[in-house]
């Protein structure tokens, strides 16, 4: 079988904020894409045979003291490795490492600007002269190396791009990987098609083909345990796994009670009941409700949850490792791999994997990682391929410790059922409206802990607050409040207040991502 991953594009990190951004967007195009840290090494960066190479942006000067370089093992007498892109700093690195110069530009470029086609080439085939693009820099190109020529500039930058087709070498001091550079795929693809010669071979299909042979390899007649939350990353390795070895894999699935409504039954259901897979379900809610009782402060409730859930889990792990389970599956996912790796010094770590970690040094499993190679838009994907449901493949994100965040406040088991019906209430309504997929990223309730005066009939009331909450985002490390139609409001307000007992007033939170985070907690 063909690796899919064979002749893809390697990408070198030298610390962009985009640097993810830039493999999704080849793999969108149908080419595999690896992130590397620029000081990985080349027997590492080589592993999958890339047809071409993509240097990242970064936040650097290229002359500042240990600035990040292309590696020494990318050139063999002076000819790179293969076709290769640099992408603003990643551009300014391949000038510097080739003999050009660099230099601090007078006006900083930030944001959109204009750049001008000056001579045909490869890289732009088939695009307009004058392209708008997205601009983020303060140093530029002053005189490209040997073999270059300038093939694009702006007002502030004589060089916004440069090439030496001969070797097949470019660079662009714009990011094409972002959206405000609105032909920045047509710019990818020429490079990843007609200067790389890459074939679109990465597919769910290839890949689900691919790691069904290699799990069978990597797992023999072993059995494998899964912790299986119900959330899209490990319902998808899951279902991967039990395509892939069947009945040698058992899946433990811990009820906090911090779950949305209908989830916890949801999970039995498509696993064990549609699916046929060795599904135990352990409902800890008395557990998990009787360790946070009078806990309100946030960080407080997640260390909580954390440790008990691992207390749980690892008890049911004991006991599966005594039956003889050898390896235990987790939902990592690439954006976890890759912002856990910290290896580069210019890695920039925006968050740490948060799977199954902290086991106790009792339990000896081996580990399996079947969806560590795939961003969450191939994980719905491969999911859909695997024939999961679109409330599991779509299910929106959900923090770990669940509900108990967006429980504000002491949490009580009334509380947690109010905000349950709230947030189903809230789901429920912007599916009716066709808002679920697409038009918002994520969506929920928030129970807030204060009362407010309030008219029922005739009676006075004192009860709880709900915010509703629904952003768009492309990436998660930004995102804004979405412009839902106010009768959809309306509709949403009118039935919470009416349906869910110990509410009286709700609120629609209009606040973006910065200032404000998505979650509450």
């Amino acid at each position: 079988m063909t690796d899919p991953r064979a002749g893809g594009i390697a990408v070198l990190d030298f610390g962009s904020q985009y640097t993810q951004l830039i493999a999704r967007r080849v793999r969108e195009q149908g080419v595999y894409a690896e992130v590397f840290p620029h000081d990985a090494s080349e027997a590492t960066v080589r592993q999958h045979n890339p047809r071409g190479f993509i240097l990242s942006g970064g936040p650097n000067s290229i002359y500042e003291p240990d600035a990040p370089q292309v590696p020494g093992w990318f050139w063999h007498d002076g000819v790179p490795g293969g076709p290769t892109l640099g992408i603003c700093y990643g551009m300014q690195a391949l000038t510097h490492a080739l003999g050009g110069v660099v230099a601090s530009s007078q006006t900083r470029e930030y944001g959109m600007a204009q750049v001008e086609v000056t001579q045909g080439n490869p890289l732009f085939a088939g695009l307009e002269s004058s392209l708008s693009v997205w601009m983020s820099h303060g140093d530029r190109i002053e005189q490209p190396p040997s073999g270059f020529t300038g093939l694009a500039q702006s007002t502030n930058s004589p060089y916004a791009a440069m090439g030496d087709p001969t070797r097949g070498l470019y660079g662009v001091q714009f990011h094409p990987e972002v959206a405000h550079t609105p032909h920045g795929i047509d710019i990818l693809r020429n490079f990843l098609f007609h200067i790389c010669g890459c074939a679109a071979n990465w597919s769910p299909i290839a890949f689900i083909e691919d790691s069904v042979e290699n799990l069978r390899a990597q797992i023999g007649g072993e059995r494998v345990l899964l912790a299986l939350s119900g959330g899209v990353d490990s319902a998808v390795a899951g279902a991967l796994l039990h395509r892939a070895i069947g009945e040698q894999l058992t899946s433990v699935f811990v009820n906090t009670g911090m779950l949305r409504k209908g989830e916890p039954e949801q999970v039995v259901r498509t696993f064990q009941e549609e699916r046929g897979m060795t599904l135990r379900a352990v409902d800890a809610t008395e557990m998990f409700l009787d360790a946070l009782q009078d806990v309100t402060e946030p960080e407080q409730k997640r260390k909580i949850i954390g440790k008990l859930f691992i207390d749980v889990f690892a008890e049911e792990a004991r006991q599966l490792e005594a039956t003889g389970v050898k390896f235990l599956a987790q939902g990592t996912i690439y954006p976890d791999v890759i912002e856990s790796a910290g290896s580069s010094k210019s890695a920039r770590v925006i968050k740490s994997h948060h799977n199954v970690g902290g086991l106790p040094d009792d339990l000896h499993f081996s580990l399996v990682e079947p969806l560590r190679d795939l961003f969450k838009d191939e994980v719905r994907k491969v999911g859909e391929a695997l024939g999961l449901p679109d409330n599991i493949v779509w299910r929106q994100p959900f923090p770990g410790p669940g509900l108990a965040v967006r429980c504000l406040g002491n949490l009580t088991w009334q509380r947690l059922e109010a905000l349950r019906e709230a947030d189903a209430i809230f789901i429920d309504e912007l599916a009716r409206a066709g808002l679920l997929r697409g038009e918002t990223a994520q969506c929920f309730a928030v129970l807030l802990p204060v009362k407010s005066v309030g008219v029922m009939g005739d009676n006075r009331t004192y009860e709880e607050v709900i915010a509703l909450r629904a952003v768009q985002t492309d990436d998660f490390m930004t995102a804004d409040w979405v412009r839902l139609p106010y009768d959809l409001l309306a509709r949403v307000s009118n039935r919470i207040v009416n349906e869910v007992k110990g509410v009286n007033r709700v609120v629609y939170d209009v606040s973006s991502k910065p200032p404000a985070t998505i979650e509450w907690e």
